[in-house]
């Protein structure tokens, strides 16, 4: 029994300590909510922008903001199918150095896109409803137009950099494509991470929170006997409450699990165990950021009457609204009936 300890210890030592970790099979279930989530989020996206474009006659500074955001959360929809076989080949890419790029870039593009339009939704909100009696740059469609295609100009530079500094690599028999186990890439991903954890959280996260701070201070003072009033007022606690859900649930703990990630790769990069622990939350994080596809919309629904209105004008062309209509007013019809037979027995 004496004999057999070392070689246990050793086993032990090489598991954890050894020079590089080998990548690990992930649960199917990942594979099968990534798929579900992005499906979602490309359904419910599509649709929103089928709305802008069709339905929706006039356009304000809010309006272009929102089709911006809709467009950066459908971009990443078609390159689903690819991360998902990835996690079903025990993470192991094999469709080549340009798919692998293709998908950093628009990943990049897809989340930090997301969070500037976030941004800029949560300061024109906070504009409009604080500073309505004053002029604003956000409030003049142009100048939003503009500042959108500077966004889209960044982001994608951005993310082609990220794409050409990220490129596959192999590690332990397995193509890696964009995980924490490409070893000669460490020191790239520990920047990489730096800068998108300043520009795509600290940074959006402390402006929304300042925005929706001052936006729920000033809805607070607004005199709810009127019906302008408690439309404003219910309007924007919905969209403060959605925007700081979205920030919470879907792009902070991605932050933060990839931050420690990399710190944990270039510092301990023997700790094997840790690191395939990081890795595996690090994947549920990313599901978890998929789901800001499916609640993004809830954004135009809330927080803009123009699409609520252009959203009823579509069912009532197929039909749909009014079939609603007509059931609400049946249901109401038979309460009062019913209340009046009650009366009459009474």
């Amino acid at each position: 029994m004496v004999g057999t300890n070392p070689p246990t210890m050793n086993s032990s030592v090489n598991i954890t300590d050894k020079e590089t970790c080998s990548p690990e099979a992930q649960h199917m279930s990942l594979a099968v909510i990534l798929c579900v989530a992005y499906l979602l989020g490309l359904l419910l996206n599509t649709f929103s922008l089928w709305v802008f474009t069709r339905h929706l006659l006039q356009w304000n500074s809010g309006a272009v903001l929102q089709f911006n955001l809709a467009l950066s959360d459908a971009i990443i929809a078609p390159l689903t199918p690819l991360m998902a076989v990835y996690f079903a080949l025990d993470s192991n890419w094999i469709f080549g150095n340009f798919a692998c790029q293709l998908k950093i870039a628009v990943l990049s593009i897809h989340f930090n896109g997301s969070v500037i339009f976030l941004m800029l939704i949560s300061i024109h909100r906070y504009v409009s409803v604080v500073h309505f009696n004053r002029s604003s740059q956000m409030k003049r469609k142009s100048f939003v137009k503009k500042l959108c295609a500077v966004i889209w100009f960044v982001l994608i530079v951005t993310g082609s950099i990220y794409a050409m500094l990220l490129p596959v690599t192999n590690e332990e028999n397995h193509r890696q494509c964009l995980t924490i186990h490409q070893g000669i890439l460490t020191d790239a991903y520990f920047i990489i991470n730096f800068v998108n954890l300043f520009f795509s959280c600290i940074l959006p996260i402390s402006i929304t929170l300042f925005c929706y701070g001052r936006l729920a201070r000033s809805v607070s003072r607004i005199n709810v006997n009127s019906f302008q009033g408690q439309t404003v007022k219910i309007k924007s606690m919905r969209m403060i409450g959605i925007c700081l859900v979205i920030f919470v649930l879907c792009f902070l703990p991605l932050n933060v699990v990839r931050t420690i990630g990399v710190i944990m790769k270039k510092y301990y990069p023997k700790k094997c165990r840790i690191l395939l622990h990081l890795q595996t939350a690090y994947y549920v994080c990313y599901v978890l950021a998929g789901v800001n596809c499916c609640l993004d919309p809830l954004i135009y629904f809330f927080g803009s009457s123009n699409f609520i209105k252009a959203f009823k004008n579509f069912l009532g062309a197929v039909g749909i609204w009014r079939s609603v209509e007509n059931k609400i007013e049946s249901e109401t019809v038979s309460q009062m009936g019913n209340r009046n037979n009650t009366f009459t027995v009474s």
